[in-house]
């Protein structure tokens, strides 16, 4: 699931992350080209990717489901795992969340300092993309935060921040609240690197990438 804030479409290093998922990790990989804010906010949109993910995990022919958000999208992504434990106790065989978004309200007290050396995102431009996502939910509504969501019975979690990144801030809540409710989560937190740092051309990026890429194949041979 792709992020760009619920307002901007697929962009080229979300197909190729999509390439190096097919070509080294030999997946089978699925793109949700979800339907954007405003017009698609998070009590539209995440029923539907709730309802797709249910169908891949029933259709995976014992391969296994990796289900693999960044930014935006990994905060649907997970608002989706949620839903699906919530509603049938079903999970894919793992959530892999890169560079998270969790929280629209903007409100943890060390996002000001992390803000000042993030070369990427800006809490006034976030806010207002969480805005039109949110429609009419509060903000802290778990269709829209999942950080606010209850993280018990979640598939095993890997995540992927950067200390540059003013919603590293979600990451290391999300590893906080998700060991307490007793979910194993793999965490990689990386010193001066931005917002989706996976993504990029850069050796920490590559190195990320190819983690990805273990795991999908880890979960095939099981």
């Amino acid at each position: 699931m792709h992020g760009g804030g619920y307002i901007n479409e697929l962009v080229r290093p979300h197909w190729a992350l999509i390439r190096t998922l097919v070509t080294q990790a030999g997946a089978r990989v699925v793109v949700p080209a979800y339907i954007l804010a405003p017009r698609g906010t998070a009590d539209r949109t995440v029923p539907v990717a709730t309802d797709l993910l249910s169908g891949l995990i029933a259709s995976g022919d014992g391969g296994g489901t990796v289900l693999i958000g960044d930014s935006a999208g990994a905060g649907l992504a997970l608002a989706a795992a949620q839903r699906l434990r919530d509603a049938t106790g079903a999970q894919p065989s793992r959530i892999v969340l890169i560079s998270p978004w969790l929280d629209v309200s903007m409100s943890h007290p060390d996002q000001e300092a992390i803000e000042a050396a993030d070369p990427m995102l800006a809490r006034p431009g976030l806010l207002e993309a969480g805005r039109l996502y949110a429609g009419t939910l509060a903000p802290d509504d778990p269709r829209v935060s999942p950080l606010h969501g209850s993280f018990a019975g979640l598939a095993p979690l890997t995540v992927f921040t950067g200390t540059r990144d003013v919603l590293t801030t979600d990451s290391r809540e999300l590893l906080r609240r998700a060991r307490a409710d007793g979910v194993e989560v793999e965490f990689h937190e990386e010193a001066g690197l931005p917002h989706g740092y996976p993504l990029m051309p850069v050796p920490e990026g590559r190195a990320a990438r190819d983690r990805i890429v273990e795991l999908i194949r880890a979960t095939a041979d099981l």
